[in-house]
């Protein structure tokens, strides 16, 4: 059997539960046709960079799965029926890593680094108009004053 990594996106107004439920009868589809899911992540609920039939957030969930093709091909058509997932994308791969995904590495990244991401010392903004350590350039020339006397 081949190994597979699926994600899956599903609509915002669905709850927690309700993802789980969908992820378990995804994995029971595979089991059914011989096929095993080997890991599962549940990456929350994540603003989309566009909009995917009216939403605008989606719940993302991971799938390693240890399948024949024949068993990704049926979930796949499952998922494409189903009004609850926006988009899915199924990859083959040469092996399915240990531990967390980087997005679940990554979350607990974004915790440590604060609310602004890291950018929270920047120090004292500036006040409109302080040009700091740079010298002034002088008072403005009118350059429609100066151009009168070249024109002929």
């Amino acid at each position: 059997m081949a190994l597979y990594e699926t994600i899956l996106i599903c609509r915002q107004d669905i709850s927690s539960a309700q993802v789980e439920s969908l992820t378990e009868t995804f994995s029971n589809i595979l089991k059914e046709q011989g096929g095993s899911v080997v890991k599962t992540e549940q990456w929350g609920l994540k603003t989309l960079t566009y909009r995917i039939k009216k939403n605008r957030k989606g719940h993302y969930v991971y799938l390693g799965l240890d399948a024949p093709a024949v068993a990704v091909a049926e979930m796949e058509r499952n998922m494409s029926i189903n009004e609850d997932v926006l988009r899915y994308m199924t990859v083959k791969v040469e092996k399915i890593e240990e531990g967390q995904t980087a997005m679940l590495a990554n979350k607990g990244e974004r915790a440590e680094r604060g609310p602004r991401g890291g950018f929270g010392d920047r120090g004292p903004r500036r006040e409109f108009g302080d040009r700091g350590d740079r010298p002034s350039r002088g008072p403005r020339r009118d350059a429609a004053v100066e151009g009168e006397g070249d024109r002929a």
